[in-house]
């Protein structure tokens, strides 16, 4: 049996569906070539958090899930993962990154063109599971328009890439597409197939967006804070790669020509030059301010779960979102 991140070992009522997920994931996951199978299997037992098929889990447990089909809610909410595992193959490509969560990345392990083809194949079951969870036409069309979402949210993200000019407005696009979407998709969808009311299928849709757009906010915030060891993946990469996120995007606000000496170096920023731009950014307070943006978005998606009905599955998800969206790293 696989094992599922501790942080699960708090919340009894959600690990072993998580569990199944997981062991579904796997089992779709069987190819013939069986080195890109183990690294695909290592990806997926690599103590991710599984947080998208969890408040998948969480809100189809708001509704009357127990007259669901067990199989069905399993694997909807393994879908979201498969989704979220491709966004990762292919992200680390472009990023042409060597590790993910401490593991070598396939693209790193096996080349580009491999990768390619393996983000690939995880799309394709993502449909696959989805097709098992559904004959819903209008399910099927939300997730296709979901997964739009996120790849045009990438695609903004890199239109934009090296613009000292890019707003607050430019970047809260960006993150609904590629982060936050997958959120809203996952805790819609729970309620959905629990069989909530349709007024809190439309909330929990909600609370999904406010909560993956805070998780974006701090993981952008992380990147200027933590070391890579406490992150397991590489830090300040994006600004290099002109990806400018919003503590930055405050700093350019606050003193334009503070940063673009800096920012003018492209990719050529140095250790030292990286040390200094952050050091910029406590200098004009952009990380507190950035911790204040984020934090609105918390408060937001904590007041609608707190008007979701009393139940013990509502107490669940307000402390796990409260203690995801509050914790350091």
């Amino acid at each position: 049996m696989v094992n599922t991140h501790p942080m699960w070992d708090d919340f009894p009522n959600i690990q072993a569906p998580l569990v199944a997920c997981l062991e579904l994931i796997i089992e779709k996951t069987t190819i013939e070539n069986k080195d890109i199978e183990k690294t695909v299997t290592a990806l997926i037992e690599s103590q991710g958090k599984l947080l998208r098929p969890a408040y998948f889990l969480l809100f189809s447990q708001l509704g009357n899930a127990q007259k669901a089909a067990y199989d069905n809610i399993i694997a909807a909410a393994a879908s979201t993962e498969v989704l979220h595992l491709a966004t990762l193959i292919h992200d680390d490509i472009i990023d042409e990154a060597a590790l993910r969560r401490g593991s070598e990345t396939v693209h790193s392990k096996h080349g580009q063109d491999v990768a390619v083809y393996t983000g690939d194949l995880m799309i394709s079951v993502y449909f696959e599971l989805l097709a098992d969870a559904t004959d819903s036409v209008d399910i099927i069309q939300l997730n296709t328009q979901s997964m739009k979402q996120v790849l045009l949210g990438e695609i903004n993200q890199m239109t934009n890439a090296y613009d000292t000019a890019i707003t607050f407005d430019t970047y809260l696009n960006s993150i609904k597409g590629k982060t936050a979407q997958l959120f809203e998709l996952s805790c819609y969808e729970g309620a959905y197939f629990g069989q909530c009311k349709p007024e809190v299928i439309e909330q929990s849709g909600v609370i999904g967006q406010h909560i993956g757009i805070a998780f974006q906010m701090l993981d952008d915030i992380l990147d200027y804070t933590q070391t890579p060891e406490n992150l397991s993946k590489p830090v300040l990469n994006d600004v290099k790669q002109g990806i400018y996120t919003l503590p930055l995007i405050l700093g350019l606000e606050a003193n334009k020509d503070a940063f673009l000496p800096l920012l003018e170096k492209g990719e050529q920023l140095s250790d030292s030059d990286l040390a200094e731009l952050v050091a910029l950014l406590h200098e004009h307070d952009c990380i507190e301010r950035a911790h204040g943006i984020a934090r609105e978005y918390i408060d937001k998606a904590l007041a609608l779960i707190e008007q979701l009905l009393d139940q013990p599955e509502k107490e669940v998800l307000y402390t796990l979102t409260k203690t995801l969206l509050t914790k350091d790293y």
